[in-house]
């Protein structure tokens, strides 16, 4: 390896483990002598004397501190707190329950339960009496026992580990959403103690496949997860009292009150601030067939108002930081994929293709053929199974062309997937296989957990036959329709594509949703059922979405030298929370605003698109035969799966051939990803893209390599600052206003929250009758 190449004949004076980053403990971790070596092997480019972090070799050498300071992490402190939080956070979800019903779907930062486990810790170590209270008293006998409630200063590892309780307990699962969707639509109220095995099968099945990959997917330096930084950096500069760490939590704290502040502005009191857009402020006098376009191209601010083509959102809880902390090659390929879904959604609409005028542009609802909404109950009946006498009446379900396509490029993804890892990361693969076996791996986190005893691997393994057991329980005893063969099949197809998932992830920052081809193959095992359906694709596709949010977790303690044993434990209580509290909080949002849920537009504030999505997607592939098979109006979407496969083929011969095309490096153009966005825009709200694209070309182009020194210090404590600020404020009006609790107190109206209408003032299609 060569040593870091300096800028403009600038040799670096910096280095990652000066005071700013290190301190003697990190010697120790590593070793002096070692420790030297990695600071020096690293291939970073300079500039300014400040190394521009690219890859995740440079992020374990310049950006995470390997410090430890051998502190304790399992104790009652961070266990009670972990637990409080869990409920809050489950009730939020990190995919969240709340979120899975807000017209955009985000994930709810892991900034938002550190901070206030981080509040409740302080004042924890401050105000609860110490064993130091009582000594040379006639009270010192009970010094263990206070020693035991309160062990003192509440520093960094029960911090990671309390939060960590709660973010395992808040991930999301459709298992919750099948049961929203059994609620909603096929009027059968999933007994509780079925949804709790059911939740707690498909979390803990996905934690044993996480557990096995680890040396795959989590201990090499090339496994970030990117979104996770942000969290990382929060930690440490809470807990690692330096000067620099000073200046990075003013600053944390001021971006923090200010988003704060901000967010009831664009979310309650003035909503058009999440869409504007200049050319559907001048639509409001013109033809209703002109409206009708501008409405479809423009409009976005509204779920499933229109692809949002031009529009700027100030509403930071839509935009996020996922933007300051995915890798610049990860958005750019996004970029070229949502640039050609403006081209192609409008172009599939206005061709009428798969019919698409007859029904509404953008939604994930199914409809009959003269564009009413579909009528399943009348061909599923109460057995939620095929009545073909029904079906015969009522006629086959139809899809907008919007939702046709984004089954289309979900199939293209998950074979441009495969494709990928295979072609491109193959040799990484080989590599980090082979190193598993030797028992090594370069990364200096890694070395430097070595002290710790490592969860042995039959802790997984009992924890896979315990899921599946549990899991087998629902099969037998539940409201599923699923055969026990079919459930077998579910989990060995989602085992196959856990590694291949993660792997993208952890590398990239963002994964591929693969519940289309669960739900193809559910179709072909299990016809005519489409809550078999829902089941089959939870327990195929969200052990793979569990594995990947777990395995993040895994980093993040890697990261922070959190004992591997303890990370074990802290993960399955946390998912043992999660499971039931998911559930109680789907049904209370669900009872809420069932009416604005089975909508097919939804509002600003509330939307029904994931369970509309994961009906109509059971109800279509129950029929796929009819639908997909050959001579079906979407016979494409199954064949889309193969059809992704061959140009990532053709582009890895090209990369062989041409490894670098001008200053393109050929492998950099990853197509799966491409293919995700091509249908980026097919549903929810549409006017944060041009936002989030600017703030990811200021962050990760501009400041990264413009600025590095700035951005290693401030970019991802910033992210986590503004991401905790907005939540934090949602999280409250959710339930103040929004009608999470079961009333809703809407603003009053004025011009910038119209009574009428879309908030954007795009009124065509009808939005103003």
């Amino acid at each position: 390896m060569s040593s870091p190449v300096p800028v403009d004949g600038k040799e670096s004076p910096v280095s990652p483990h000066t005071e700013e980053a290190t301190s003697p403990t990190s010697e120790k971790a590593c070793g002096e002598a070692e420790y030297e070596y990695l600071r020096n092997e690293g291939d970073a480019v300079f500039v300014k004397g400040e190394p521009v972090v690219t890859t995740g070799r440079d992020v374990s050498l310049y950006l995470v501190d390997v410090r430890d300071d051998d502190d304790p992490a399992l104790t009652f402190r961070s266990l009670f707190i972990g637990t409080v939080f869990a409920c809050l956070g489950a009730a939020l979800c990190q995919a969240s329950t709340i979120y899975d019903f807000k017209p955009v779907q985000v994930t709810v930062s892991t900034v938002f339960l550190l901070l206030l486990s981080y509040t409740v810790g302080l004042a924890w170590a401050k105000f609860v009496p110490r064993r130091s209270s009582v000594e040379g008293t006639r009270f010192e006998r009970l010094g263990p026992i206070l020693d035991f409630f309160n062990p003192g200063e509440f520093k960094i590892k029960e911090h990671v580990i309390a939060t960590l309780i709660a973010s395992t307990a808040s991930y999301g699962n459709t298992a919750v959403l099948n049961f929203a969707v059994q609620r909603l639509y096929y009027s059968t109220d999933v007994k509780a103690i079925t949804a709790v095995l059911a939740t707690f099968s498909t979390s803990c099945f996905g934690y044993g496949l996480c557990g096995l990959l680890r040396p795959l997917t989590v201990y090499p330096s090339e496994m970030v997860y990117w979104a996770n930084l942000p969290t990382v950096s929060i930690f440490q500069s809470l807990h690692f009292d330096t000067a620099a760490n000073h200046k990075r939590m003013k600053l944390f704290w001021l971006a923090f009150a200010g988003m704060f502040a901000w967010e009831v502005i664009p979310s309650y009191i003035f909503p058009l601030l999440n869409g504007i857009n200049i050319f559907c402020l001048a639509s409001q006098h013109a033809k209703p067939s002109i409206q009708n376009i501008f409405t479809n191209v423009f409009g976005g601010a509204d779920a499933n108002e229109g692809l949002g083509l031009l529009s700027i959102s100030l509403d930071w809880q839509y935009i996020t930081s996922v933007y300051l902390s995915l890798p610049l090659i990860q958005q750019a390929n996004s970029w070229v994929g949502i640039a050609l879904c403006y081209i192609i959604l409008s172009v599939i609409y206005y061709s009428n293709a798969w019919n698409s005028l007859a029904f509404p542009m953008l939604t994930t609802s199914i409809f009959s053929s003269n564009g009413s909404i579909y009528d399943q109950s009348a061909v599923f009946g109460s057995t939620s199974q095929l009545n073909q006498t029904a079906l015969n009446e009522v006629g086959l379900p139809y899809m907008t062309g919007s939702y046709v396509w984004s089954n289309i490029t979900a199939n293209l993804s998950i074979g441009g997937l495969l494709a990928h890892c295979l072609c491109f990361w193959g040799p990484y693969l080989r590599d980090t296989l082979r190193n598993k076996h030797s028992e090594t791996q370069s990364d200096p986190h890694w070395k430097a957990m070595q002290k710790y005893k490592e969860a042995p691997f039959w802790w997984y393994i009992g924890l896979l036959v315990l899921a599946f057991f549990s899991g087998l329980i629902v099969i037998v005893r539940g409201q599923t329709t699923l055969p026990w063969y079919a459930y077998i099949v579910a989990l060995l197809l989602g085992s196959f594509i856990t590694p291949f998932s993660q792997l993208l992830y952890a590398r990239m920052g963002n994964g591929i949703a693969t519940n289309q081809l669960m739900k193809m193959v559910g179709g072909a095992i299990a016809p005519g059922r489409p809550v078999a359906n829902l089941y089959f694709s939870m327990w195929s596709h969200d052990i793979i979405a569990q594995s990947i949010g777990l395995a993040g977790d895994l980093k993040i303690g890697q990261y922070l030298k959190i004992p591997p044993r303890v990370m074990f434990l802290t993960q399955v209580w946390g998912t043992i929370l999660g499971a039931a509290i998911n559930y109680v909080v789907m049904i209370s949002i669900v009872n809420a605003q069932h009416t604005i849920l089975v909508s097919p537009n939804g509002t600003n504030v509330w939307s029904g698109q994931v369970v509309q999505s994961l009906n109509s997607d059971a109800v279509t592939w129950s029929l796929a035969r009819e639908l997909y098979g050959p001579g079906g109006p979407y016979f494409i979407v199954p064949l889309s799966l193969l059809i992704g496969i061959v140009p990532t083929v053709i582009q890895w011969c090209a990369a062989k051939r041409w490894p670098t095309i001008g200053p393109l490096k050929v492998e950099s153009v990853i197509l799966p990803i491409i293919y995700m966005y091509l249908a980026w825009l097919s549903s929810g709200v549409n006017s944060t893209i041009t936002s989030s694209i600017i703030v990811g070309l200021v962050s990760q182009f501009w400041l990264r390599k413009y600025h590095p020194g700035w951005f290693r210090k401030y970019n991802y404590i910033l992210g986590g600052a503004l991401d905790g600020g907005a939540q934090v404020m949602i999280f409250i009006l959710s339930f103040a206003v929004f009608g999470a609790s079961g009333v809703p107190r809407p603003f009053p109206s004025w011009a910038g929250n119209p009574a009428e209408g879309n908030v954007d003032y795009c009124n065509g299609n009808g939005a103003l009758s």
